[in-house]
C-alpha cells in the first residue's frame, strides 16, 4: 500500500511551556480551547496516518481468509480477545461452518459450543443466528446483497440485526465490503482525545463522522488506519499512556487526558 503524499509541516520548535504551574514536553498543547479547521483537522489526521504508516507498514488486517470469516469474527470478538476469536473460529472450520449454509442449518445450541472459547457464546450464537436468518430470508444467503446500496443504507441494514452495535457494523463494512465506514472504539477515540481533535464525550457516530469529513472515502486508507490506531494503541497509547518511543511524540498531545 502507497500511503497518501502530503506536505508535513516545519518542524516544531522544542520549546516548552507552561500549563497549569508544570512544565510540559515539545508536543503537548500549551493552550486550549484554540479550534482547528476542517483543512487543519484533515492535514493532522494525514500527518497521524503517514507518521504510523512509516513506523509499523502495514497490518494486513483484518485476518482472516473471507468475507464471512471477517463478519463472524466481527461478532466474535465482541468484548474478548483476538486469541479467544482465533481458537473458536479454528472450531468452526474444522467443523466445516464457516459458510452462510452451513450456519444456516446448524442448530444454535451446536453453534453456541463451537464457539465457546469466544466467551458468551450463548449470546453470541444468538447474535450469529439472527444475522444469518436476515441474510437468508432477505437477501438469498448474499453477503454482496446484504451490504448493497449506499453506505448509510447497508450499515442501517446492518445496525437493525440484533447484536450488531456500531463498531460491528463498520468492521464487517469496512473489512468485509470494503465499504468506506470508519470503525471507531476505544483506541480511536482515546487517540483524538489526546491529539485535541475531540472531547471524550462525543459519541461514536460522530467520531466517524469527523473522520469521514477530514479524509477522502478511501476504504483501503481506512482498512490500514484503523488497524494502525490498534498497533499504537497497544504499544503506547494505552489506557496509562506510554510515550517514550511513540511515532506520534513530537505532534502537540496531552497524555493525561
Amino acid at each position: 500500500m502507497v500511503t497518501p503524499q502530503v506536505r508535513l509541516g516545519e518542524p516544531r520548535s522544542p520549546d516548552r511551556a507552561e500549563v497549569n504551574g508544570r512544565k510540559t514536553p515539545r508536543g503537548r498543547r500549551a493552550k486550549r480551547g484554540q479550534s482547528k479547521t476542517k483543512r487543519d483537522q484533515g492535514r493532522l489526521l494525514q500527518n497521524i496516518y503517514e507518521q504510523l504508516f512509516a513506523a509499523y507498514g502495514p497490518q494486513h488486517w483484518w485476518p482472516a481468509e473471507t468475507p464471512t470469516e471477517v463478519v463472524v469474527g466481527a461478532i466474535l470478538t465482541q468484548n474478548t480477545a483476538w486469541t479467544n476469536v482465533e481458537r473458536a473460529m479454528d472450531r468452526l472450520r474444522e467443523a466445516g461452518c464457516l459458510d452462510w449454509a452451513a450456519l444456516r442449518e446448524l442448530p444454535e445450541a451446536d453453534l453456541a459450543e463451537l464457539i465457546r472459547p469466544s466467551g458468551t457464546f450463548r449470546v453470541k450464537a444468538a447474535r450469529l443466528k439472527a444475522l444469518v436468518e436476515v441474510l437468508w430470508s432477505h437477501h438469498g444467503g448474499s453477503l454482496a446483497s446484504l451490504l448493497s446500496g449506499s453506505l448509510e443504507e447497508a450499515r442501517a441494514r446492518l445496525l437493525g440485526i440484533h447484536g450488531i452495535g456500531p463498531e460491528t457494523a463498520d468492521s464487517i463494512l469496512l473489512y468485509a465490503g470494503g465499504r468506506p465506514s470508519f470503525v471507531v472504539d476505544t483506541y480511536t477515540r482515546r487517540l483524538l482525545r489526546r491529539h485535541l481533535l475531540m472531547e471524550s464525550h462525543r459519541d461514536s457516530e460522530a467520531v466517524r463522522q469527523f473522520f469521514h469529513r477530514a479524509l477522502p472515502p478511501d476504504a483501503q486508507m481506512f482498512n490500514e488506519y484503523h488497524a494502525l490506531i490498534v498497533a499504537v494503541a497497544k504499544r503506547h497509547c494505552r489506557a496509562r499512556a506510554r510515550c517514550e518511543g511513540c511515532p506520534l511524540v513530537g505532534l502537540e498531545h496531552d497524555a493525561d487526558r
